[in-house]
């Protein structure tokens, strides 16, 4: 796609994450496309759903996903009116999406107390050391359904 088709599109994410300010979500407002066309669009929603991963790129995967009849979003790319946070970031790995447009860095986002180096610092920690204790249990019980799933034949992988 062309800059100005890009910057088309980052407009209407940031007009989305206008739109969420004034009723009453967060500033952050996402848009997938796919062969230079809308596929989903979105905004954040986590005080509106109480949902604390109703982050707008979450919102637009799953309504992309939908749309799609997919859990793979290969083909598409994100516009999105900030640097994904650590959880967007995972998510937008996950559903394999092919390019991340962003407009505010997440040290504006910082400025307005929407700070998440404190969760990267913690990912980089021990389990030890993190400030949520990590307790593994039963692994020896849960690593056969690993191997069932191994094993199956008929599965979707992905």
């Amino acid at each position: 796609m062309d800059k100005s088709f890009n910057e088309k599109i980052m407009r209407k994410a940031i007009a989305l994450s206008e739109k969420s300010v004034h009723t009453g979500g967060g500033p952050f407002g996402a848009i997938i496309v796919k062969d230079g066309k809308i596929i989903a669009s979105g905004h954040n929603m986590v005080t509106l759903k109480n949902d604390p991963t109703a982050h707008a790129e979450i919102s637009v995967i799953r309504k992309a996903a939908r749309k799609l009849g997919s859990f793979s979003l290969s083909g598409c790319e994100i516009y999105t009116s900030c640097e994904p946070c650590p959880m967007c970031l995972s998510a937008i790995y996950w559903a394999r999406i092919d390019k991340i447009y962003y407009a505010n860095t997440k040290k504006d986002a910082a400025k307005i107390s929407f700070d998440d180096s404190f969760i990267y610092e913690q990912i980089a920690l021990p389990y030890s050391k993190r400030s949520i204790p990590v307790v593994q249990l039963l692994r020896n019980e849960a690593v056969e359904v690993f191997e069932i799933w191994k094993n199956k034949t008929d599965k979707t992988a992905y």
